[in-house]
């Protein structure tokens, strides 16, 4: 049975876009699937085999947690994970084989704890903060600290660095702020042994400065469609929404509409109540300037978004049954939804979009939905 109020993912279309990422680099250079938050949403495990498939060499996550989520799900492929190791991490990090981010000598030996208690070796990368303000060092005193530390560790090894640019989207300010970060990060590193990964592009950074790939990418939401700088053609979206009309009423004119009152019918109207609300991960802000589409057309949200249903105005698009579906993300017709619209009408970002459905929100990937229908 289809759930009725689903995501549905198109591993095939994550896929064709790694690919296509994978041919915008020199070969010489590893592109990484960044894979974490649940993978954008798409889910993290057939996330990271459909990028795989197209030629991904490595696999990131943000915390241990999701990493030992791939490995139980017998992913082999290296996974490096984003976020700053911690001690109540660092032994599973060393148990499942996960590339480790350090920014302190600390951390350096508590990797070196974990990895000598399990009498195995373990690989962490660097990360320098070369503007980001969030985790990785900052001086040169800390990078020479932790070379220190490294060398009275034998179960650790320095196999990567990394830095993370913060405005590789933006204007031209943001433009000469990414060289900036990408000069100190370069200096930074000088020091470090020949031969480990460098990396530092993020998706933006990928389309609009090739020439700072070095040995490896990070493919993140360009992964899922949405390149966040302009002029990058040929990524399809993975990922389309729908919910189930179950209602359908008339109402007269003057009649309001959901909480506080803030729609009142101008004249009578048909509409259909539609089972997803802010629960599902909607977002209540963007309701009242967004729509819907039903049968191939634009269905005007009228009304505050509910906890679990919202109320679309049918009254232009005949033969509208409860039972019908309604396309929250993606095309009907000659009509789409992208997730930079539902962004826009909520004042916030894609990335936001695709990571919102709550847990009771079905997700079903292309090839069973399309099983299922036959």
């Amino acid at each position: 049975m289809i759930p009725r109020n689903r995501r549905i993912i198109d591993p095939a279309a994550i896929e064709s876009n790694m690919r296509l990422i994978r041919s915008s680099v020199p070969a010489t250079v590893r592109v990484l699937a960044v894979v974490k938050a649940d993978g954008y949403g798409h889910g993290a495990v057939e996330t990271a085999h459909a990028a795989i498939a197209g030629g991904a060499d490595m696999l990131a996550v943000a915390a241990v947690s999701e990493g030992i989520q791939l490995r139980e799900a017998g992913i082999t492929a290296p996974v490096l994970v984003l976020g700053a190791v911690t001690a109540c991490d660092a032994a599973n990090g060393v148990k499942y084989d996960l590339i480790q981010t350090v920014c302190s000598d600390e951390m350096v030996l508590l990797c070196e704890k974990a990895a000598a208690e399990q009498q195995k070796q373990t690989e962490v990368h660097l990360k320098v903060d070369t503007g980001m303000g969030r985790i990785g060092i900052r001086s040169e005193a800390e990078r020479d600290g932790i070379l220190q530390a490294l060398k009275s560790c034998s179960h650790v090894r320095l196999t990567g660095v990394f830095t993370h640019f913060s405005d590789a989207d933006g204007e031209e300010e943001g433009m000469l702020y990414t060289r900036e970060q990408y000069e100190r990060f370069l200096k930074m590193i000088e020091p470090l042994p020949k031969g480990i990964i460098r990396h530092c592009c993020n998706s933006a950074a990928i389309h609009r400065f090739p020439e700072m790939a070095l040995d490896m990418v990070r493919a993140g939401i360009s992964l899922y469609g949405y390149p966040p700088v302009p002029g990058t053609h040929g990524l399809l979206p993975c990922m389309s929404w729908k919910a189930t009309i179950s209602y359908v009423k008339e109402l007269e004119a003057d009649a309001y509409v959901s909480y506080g009152r803030t729609y009142r019918s101008p004249h009578p109207i048909r509409t259909a109540t539609i089972t997803c609300g802010y629960a599902d991960g909607y977002h209540r802000a963007g309701g009242e300037k967004g729509y819907v589409l039903i049968h191939g057309k634009k269905a005007k949200i009228i009304g505050r978004i509910c906890m679990d249903q919202m109320i679309a105005d049918i009254s232009g698009i005949e033969n509208v049954q409860p039972g019908d579906e309604a396309v929250l993300l993606g095309t009907s017709g000659n009509e789409s939804i992208t997730a930079e619209d539902l962004a826009a009408w909520a004042g916030t970002i894609s990335y936001e979009i695709l990571c919102s459905s709550s847990g009771r929100v079905g997700r079903i990937y292309k090839e069973a939905e399309q099983e299922r229908r036959k």
